[in-house]
């Protein structure tokens, strides 16, 4: 099949690094024969016109270079439609890609378009909103609300407003509903995990697949802040996870297809690493092979 695909490039990921992308990514369908556009992505995460013209023109491959937030957006806005996503990581995490096996090297990661498969990836809806990679509420959500306000990116910023933030966290009350599991808990964050990081191959949740239909849910308690330190550096292990709540040094952890979370204290919340508005109540469903991300085969 001849392959026709669209690249959106998110300007703020990639800034500074647009001229050598682009000239990447010329070079590639120019030697691989492929029929192509490009377009800025949507801030506003609309869709609609592309949409439209996907499937009017028979467009099979959307290319996204961006973060995590970026290829959430789009997927959200056309996984209906029936084409397959690549990824260029160029985020702060890139936490997808690593899941994925995607490479971070522009070359090699457009490589992979060709050589590798359009395999069902597994999201999940929170409050309806779609999550392609690990959505959060308490600490790690106030991070990604400072992160963004900050006008240079960057690992360096994210790590130093992690560290702010971790100087000043306070714990949040929570109520959990999932299955036979029922129980009210005091906790610095909860991340809800399809895949098995935050980025930047820091393991948050390491059984997490994003094709066994299932979430991960991990549970940082109140504790001592150095114990808390401790506890999130260590990798969760070991266990049956898949039915019972798993307790390791404060740490919750349990797999689930679905469940509820009441946010008694507003903590703040992010989807896939951009700060979105908080909620009294969370629920949350995961989507089973909800679209086609092209991975290694």
């Amino acid at each position: 099949m001849n392959r026709k695909m669209i690249f959106l490039l998110n300007p703020i990921a990639g800034k500074g690094k647009w001229p050598r992308i682009r000239k990447s990514i010329e070079t590639f369908v120019r030697e691989n024969q492929i029929q192509f556009e490009i377009y800025a992505t949507n801030p506003e995460g609309n869709y609609a016109p592309l949409r439209e013209k996907i499937l009017n023109e028979n467009f099979t491959d959307v290319i996204v270079a961006g973060g995590d937030g970026t290829i959430s957006a789009v997927v959200n806005g056309l996984r209906d439609t029936g084409v397959s996503f690549g990824l260029l990581p160029c985020g702060s995490g890139n936490g997808l890609a690593l899941a994925a096996g995607i490479p971070r090297n522009t070359k090699k990661a457009l490589e992979l378009i060709i050589t590798g498969k359009a395999r069902g990836t597994d999201a999940f809806l929170i409050n309806k909103q779609l999550s392609c990679m690990l959505s959060g509420l308490g600490f790690d959500a106030q991070v990604a609300h400072d992160f963004a306000r900050q006008h240079k990116r960057g690992l360096f910023t994210y790590v130093w407003q992690t560290f702010r933030n971790f100087m000043k966290a306070r714990p949040y009350s929570f109520e959990i509903s999932a299955k036979a599991n029922n129980f009210k808990t005091e906790a610095f964050f909860i991340s809800i995990a399809n895949s098995n990081q935050f980025g930047n191959r820091f393991t948050i949740a390491p059984k997490a697949s994003l094709h066994d239909g299932l979430l991960d849910i991990v549970i940082v308690q109140k504790m001592n802040k150095l114990q808390m330190l401790k506890s999130v550096f260590q990798q969760v292990r070991n266990g049956d996870i898949s039915e019972e709540i798993f307790k390791e040094d404060g740490i919750l952890y349990f797999q689930t297809d679905s469940l509820t979370i009441r946010n008694l204290q507003q903590a703040p919340f992010h989807i896939d690493g951009d700060p979105k508005p908080t909620a009294d109540e969370f629920a949350i469903e995961v989507i089973p092979s909800a679209f086609l991300l092209i991975q290694p085969a």
